[in-house]
């Protein structure tokens, strides 16, 4: 991976970071109904639960940044094209929920920036695939 690659990546799981800490102030789980679910799923009390859940998932994206992206492992480009997909829909997701509801909704400040990242993190991958296919 390239080194604007890694720093992208990096660059999504930390705003993935802020974003799911948006989304605990905003009340993300009491609004939305997968997020209560999977809030409530976890422990008795969905606060808890989105706190966990997403502070896996923050601590698994942190182990992907300082694991098979930094160190450019084989499986770095397939784990970072998954963050990608799944970062770009999140952020995608959120703005449409909004702009469908005409009016906030917890997560949209911080979606448009996932979204963006998400989107130049997946242009380098491509540009360093077709840089690697190009001097083979």
């Amino acid at each position: 991976m390239s080194r604007r690659s890694r720093n992208a990546f990096l660059a999504l799981i930390l705003t993935q970071a802020v974003h799911s800490t948006e989304e605990y102030f905003t009340r993300l789980y009491s609004v939305l109904a997968p997020a209560r679910l999977v809030s409530g799923f976890l422990f008795g009390d969905p606060r808890i639960g989105f706190v966990v859940f997403n502070a896996s998932l923050a601590a698994f994206g942190l182990w992907c940044y300082l694991g098979p992206v930094r160190h450019a492992t084989p499986s770095a480009a397939p784990l970072a094209w998954c963050w990608v997909i799944l970062e770009a829909l999140n952020g995608a997701v959120h703005i449409i929920w909004a702009a469908s509801a005409g009016a906030y909704r917890p997560g949209l400040a911080t979606a448009p920036v996932l979204l963006v990242i998400a989107v130049v993190l997946g242009s380098a991958l491509r540009r360093a695939h077709a840089a690697s296919n190009a001097a083979a």
